[in-house]
């Protein structure tokens, strides 16, 4: 079975994502953050997602409609399939699937998802996608902030830069002050797109100010935003 380092280097992605993934890994920040995953791989250390890359695969960068934003992949045995947010078929809704969910029915008015896998919204150009592309069973943030020189987030800042200076239209769904500190990155990339910002779909934040989640109306608001533009997006 091939490593994680193997893996990412001979990473083949289409020519929008392809160009900030060489460039990260031929840099510090992709050299510290393959080191300490081989280092890592070494100990026999089990470290999700096993294909850290998915959301690029399943969301070339030329088909990207809306970008939502996660922090860390789930930390869990088959949880974390490199999608933020999502987790496989067969496993229990995790507490921020449900409050988007929950929103989603809320401003729609329509079923929830029968499913927690948001691959249909990848397929369609949903960008799920992580700023830390890795982690350690049983342990949240571990790979955060790998080493000096920015780690994973060097390559996902990139990769929103990359995003934002795409001319196509976009709606960036920014939740929680984690991601609202890439708003800096969208704003200089590059074209005008759409930035909405709430409080994190955690129980913790959902239904609290200053921006509560629960009532935020992101996703018929992208909708709208983008079939004014001739894009669509159905949820």
């Amino acid at each position: 079975m091939a490593s994680l380092t193997d893996a990412l280097r001979g990473a083949a992605l289409d020519a929008g994502w392809q160009a900030p993934l060489d460039a990260w890994l031929a840099s510090p920040a992709g050299r510290d953050v393959l080191a300490h995953l081989q280092a890592r791989e070494a100990t026999g250390a089990t470290i999700y997602p096993p294909d850290p890359l998915r959301a690029l695969r399943l969301t070339p960068l030329a088909q990207v409609r809306v970008v939502i934003l996660g922090q860390d992949p789930y930390h869990g045995p088959g949880q974390a399939e490199g999608l933020a947010f999502s987790v496989p078929d067969g496993n229990k809704l995790p507490p921020s699937l449900r409050n988007i969910f929950k929103e989603l029915q809320r401003d729609l008015g329509q079923p929830p998802p029968m499913s927690p896998h948001l691959g249909p919204w990848a397929a369609q150009g949903v960008l799920l996608l992580n700023t830390c592309l890795t982690v350690e069973d049983g342990a949240p943030a571990s790979h955060a902030k790998i080493g000096k020189a920015g780690g994973w987030e060097a390559l996902t800042d990139a990769l929103i830069c990359a995003a934002a200076a795409d001319p196509a239209p976009k709606v960036f769904m920014l939740w929680g002050a984690h991601a609202q500190a890439k708003a800096s990155l969208i704003a200089a990339a590059g074209p005008a797109q759409l930035v909405l910002t709430a409080n994190h779909p955690s129980p913790l934040s959902a239904t609290r100010p200053p921006a509560p989640f629960i009532g935020c109306g992101h996703f018929s608001e992208a909708a709208a935003w983008l079939a004014a533009r001739g894009r669509h997006i159905a949820w």
